[in-house]
């Protein structure tokens, strides 16, 4: 019996060659965007477990205009935080090879600092080939066509592919995403076209990570200025990717991301992870801790457009050295569904890395990232990096800069270290006004500043 057991197993768990319609976890799926169209010779139905483990070390200091740094006295007071190992965060990744040309991926988070149980990411099956049809046409269309049907990861933008996703941190040179973060996981169908280098892809999703069936009562304050109905999204990508010459690759993208009103839409606030910044942006007393550390949520939770133009350029200068850059350009306005006049956010982020070694295992990076956003005259900033509407204060717009530079180490393919130097600073944020509540932390952010290092390990299968 127990023979039995370990042979079934083993036949069900193969090397990752045999999932070649699937983006690699370890050091080989960088710079991997849309998924790569490659064949593999089925053999039966096959499943790959894998993993991937985070574990982040935090130096950071931080500071804003209270005087008096008090977290008991003052609720604009910080959290006194001191250097330490965060807590660790960890995904499970399941990848059936269902049929030819047919995939089932089924990921998990395990831990994470913004939820310690497991959630599930989601799970989506993929085509790369439609064997149950037989149809010359379809055959033709596919070799340049997957297909994706499932909840998945929202494909606006290109940002999203380089991003740290709970323990998968090993595509990110960074220790932090973006400041406004693009990713959620919708319910939706994505067709991705990749032919001689020109890239497109069309998608429609239901709007929202965590979907309701509820009634949308337009005579509520909440809902007044909703539409009354679950509208779906709709995703479009186009673009070129090419390996212009040996040395020099060029990918230039421009996506869409619109829905007309989705009531609770996440698409900058769908990570159920957890930023890799830790024990910033806070007071300390209960109840006031954030698991988003430097990022900023615009709150557009129910009608969105946002657009987001993707540079990607990447030169061997020599065998063992290579220059990479990535650049986003975005333009986001909506609202929340209680807004009568839609608010604009823009995010601007570039990097430049320096990738050496036999095996370019070494890199040296640098970003500069800045976000300009309207905040509702119904609320202030929060220390989450969110709207709420709990004070009475008037329209402004926030800014927000940060820089950071990092160095790594591939030690081998599916074992990371990284260190990083970061400064991030907020203007534009009120001070305290005559008459607030005391215990809101709407203005925690007023003159506020972090800096310092931090450090990750990274191992991913």
């Amino acid at each position: 019996m127990r023979k039995t057991i370990l042979s079934m197993v083993a036949a069900l768990c193969v090397s990752s060659m045999m999932f070649g319609q699937l983006r690699a976890t370890d050091q080989s799926g960088i710079n991997v965007f849309e998924t790569p169209k490659t064949d593999t010779q089925f053999t039966g139905p096959k499943v790959e477990f894998g993993g991937s483990i985070a574990m982040p070390y935090i130096a950071l200091t931080n500071s804003n205009a209270v005087t008096v740094q008090d977290p008991a006295k003052n609720s604009q007071a910080l959290f006194l935080n001191s250097p330490n190992f965060a807590l660790s965060m960890a995904n499970l990744n399941i990848n059936s090879y269902l049929a030819d040309g047919v995939t089932l991926q089924v990921s998990l988070y395990l831990a994470s600092k913004h939820h310690n149980e497991t959630w599930v990411k989601g799970g989506y099956v993929q085509f790369d080939k439609i064997p149950f049809i037989k149809m010359d046409l379809l055959d033709n269309i596919m070799k340049y066509t997957s297909i994706k049907v499932g909840q998945m990861d929202v494909n606006y933008g290109d940002a999203h592919f380089r991003r740290s996703d709970g323990g998968c941190a090993i595509y990110n040179p960074f220790m932090e995403n973006y400041i406004m973060d693009e990713f959620a996981t919708e319910i939706g169908a994505e067709a991705d076209v990749n032919y001689n280098g020109i890239i497109g892809t069309l998608a429609v999703t239901n709007g929202n990570l965590n979907p309701s069936l509820a009634f949308i009562d337009t005579t509520k304050a909440s809902n007044k200025y909703a539409n009354g109905l679950h509208n779906p999204s709709f995703i479009i990508k186009l673009g070129y990717d090419k390996q212009i010459t040996d040395k020099f690759r060029a990918r230039l993208t421009g996506s869409v991301y619109t829905t007309a009103g989705a009531g609770s839409n996440t698409l900058f606030g769908g990570d159920r992870t957890g930023s890799n910044y830790s024990a910033i942006m806070y007071n300390a007393a209960p109840g006031t801790t954030t698991a988003f550390g430097g990022r900023f949520n615009p709150g557009l939770s129910d009608r969105v457009t946002t657009m987001m133009g993707n540079l990607f350029l990447k030169y061997n200068l020599t065998d063992g050295l290579a220059v990479e850059s990535f650049t986003t350009l975005e333009a986001a306005h909506g609202a929340k569904a209680s807004e009568a006049t839609d608010r604009t956010a823009n995010q601007f982020a570039t990097d430049l890395i320096f990738r050496f070694g036999k095996a370019e295992n070494f890199f040296l990076g640098a970003r500069y990232n800045t976000v300009s956003a309207d905040v509702p005259a119904a609320g202030a900033i929060a220390a989450v990096g969110t709207v709420l509407g709990q004070d009475a204060v008037p329209a402004y717009s926030i800014g927000i800069s940060r820089l950071a530079i990092s160095g790594g180490w591939y030690v081998t393919k599916n074992i990371m270290a990284k260190v990083e130097y970061s400064n991030q600073q907020y203007t534009g944020v009120p001070s305290m006004t005559t008459g607030a509540t005391p215990t809101t932390l709407n203005y925690i952010l007023n003159g506020y500043e972090f800096h310092g290092l931090s450090a990750e390990a990274v191992i991913s299968f």
